[in-house]
Order: structure tokens, then sequence, then C-alpha cells
């Protein structure tokens, strides 16, 4: 028997989910996604939020963070909008936990984090350095972290390299170093009452992600886009241990699926459940406040 399997009803929170459907996978991924498709083997297929859900529950889970997208400066593919992720979420209001983006390159990044607090209700912000091309510590963003600041919200980061443009002549233009933590610290340094979750094991900076998240009380990680027999032991004994507070769990759906995920997860986490609880749920409600 699984933690899993002692739920009366689905609680388990999954913080990195992103759109089943064309808006996401076709229209914002475009070609980036399609290089990270072959290069893994998968299909670009779509589906409803019907569907998904269903998924979800059947695995336990309850509530799945959806997150927005705007990438269209550095690549020139459409965002998915902040009024669909709001119109998702409001559609499915019991599971879905809307989380806008911002493309920091544009001019109006500030106001629309501001509208997405204030007229979307939004909970909170993603930021996919790699494909947005930036530096979050370059201080030609602080006014936009600023602001996110003052508006109480968390914000999710990219830790790590990224599969979009994978094995295609110069990755598409996409460079990882946006990816390294290192950079997400001094973010975390400097607006101490931002909550900040890195997205991923964040390799290959693994270490410097597991280093931030013990000195930074506002840095905390997850394990999407990662099966958890893959992840570095270091990372799995930190989980289990110094980190058990601060790990959450995440798929990056429908990238990774949650069966598939938790069939890993009960074969390579082996922790009391009280751990387990923290990294399904229990972190997640702290870290949003539930």
């Amino acid at each position: 028997m699984t933690v899993r399997d002692t739920l009366d009803e689905p609680r388990i929170i999954d913080t990195h989910a992103h759109q089943p459907t064309a808006e996401f996978l076709r229209d914002a991924g475009g070609e980036m996604m399609q290089d990270a498709a072959n290069k893994f083997g998968t299909e670009m297929e779509t589906w409803d939020y019907e569907a998904m859900i269903e998924e979800y529950h059947e695995q336990g889970i309850g509530k799945a963070i959806m997150l927005g997208w705007d990438a269209e400066t550095n690549t020139g593919n459409p965002p998915v909008p902040n009024d669909y992720v709001a119109e998702i979420r409001d559609e499915y209001p019991d599971f879905f936990i809307g989380f806008g983006s911002v493309d920091p390159l544009k001019d109006d990044c500030v106001e629309e984090a501001i509208r997405c607090v204030e007229d979307l209700d939004l909970s909170g912000f993603k930021f996919q350095q790699i494909a947005q091309g930036f530096d979050p510590s370059d201080e030609e963003h602080t006014e936009l972290f600023d602001t996110i600041e003052d508006l109480g919200v968390p914000v999710v980061f990219h830790g790590g390299n990224s599969t979009l443009g994978a094995g295609s002549p110069g990755g598409r233009g996409l460079k990882i170093k946006y990816g390294n933590p290192m950079l997400i610290d001094d973010v975390a340094a400097e607006h101490p009452d931002l909550q900040i979750l890195i997205a991923h094991p964040a390799f290959p900076w693994e270490k410097e992600q597991l280093a931030i998240c013990q000195q930074k009380g506002n840095v905390y990680m997850d394990f999407s886009g990662w099966l958890p027999k893959y992840i570095d032991d270091q990372v799995l004994h930190y989980a289990k241990t110094v980190l058990q507070d601060k790990v959450m769990f995440g798929t990056d759906y429908p990238m990774i699926r949650p069966e598939r995920w938790f069939e890993s997860f009960d074969e390579y986490f082996d922790a009391p459940d009280e751990v387990k609880r923290k990294l399904l749920w229990e972190n997640a409600e702290e870290f949003l406040g539930l």
C-alpha cells in the first residue's frame, strides 16, 4: 500500500502542469516543442481538460497549478494568454490554480503582472528563462520582481537545462545558461518576501539548487519534468532529510503523466510516509496558502 492509497479523496497537488491542448503544445511550443517530442520519442497529441482531470483524480491528485506561457519576444511564438488560463481556472475552480506568465522583454510586463493579479485573480507567475531569453538577476527586471513581491503572490522559475529545441541546430537559439539557479539566488536575496519555487531538479546545477533551497528561506523546488529514477541521488537524499519541508511534487504534464511518475516514485523514493505526504501535498498547501 502506498501513501496515496490512504487518501479518502484526491488531495495531492501537482505544482507544474501545462495545457494538454493546442494552445500550449502547438501554438506556443512551435518547432522547439516538436524538437523535444522528437528527441524523446513522444507524440504531440492533444486532449481536453475533462480527460485530464479524470486522469488526475484516478491518481489521487485533487489540484494542479495551470501555468501560463509567454516567450513571444525571444521565440516569435504566440503566448498561452493569461485570460485563457483564467477562463480554464474559472471553468474548473476546484481543480486548477491559475499562474500567469509575463514576457520580461515586453514593455508592458509590469502592467500585465498587475492585471493578472488584480483583474484576473491569478495566483502566481511562471517564468521559463531559457525560452524567454532573459537573466532574472539583471537589474533591468528589478521593477517586475518588486511589483510581484508587492502583489504578494509566488513565482515559479525554470531550473536547469531544457528539452525545448533539443537536437536542433543551435538549439533554436535557446541559451541554457539562463536556467542556472544561481541567477535566481540573486532575486531571492533581493526580494525576501517573494516566495520562489524552482521547477525541476536543476540539471546540471543540482548542487547549486540544493544550496539555494537550504540557504534561502523563501526558495523551494519541485520534482517536475523528471521521473524519480533519473533524479540525482543527492537530490533524493536531501528531499528525504534536510529539505523535506521544501520539495514538492510536480509532473510537467502532459510531457510526464501522473501514473508513470508515481510508478517511478514508489520504486525509487524510499522514505517514511510522513515525508511522502509533505512532498505530495503538505508542502504545496503551505506554499500556496491553502
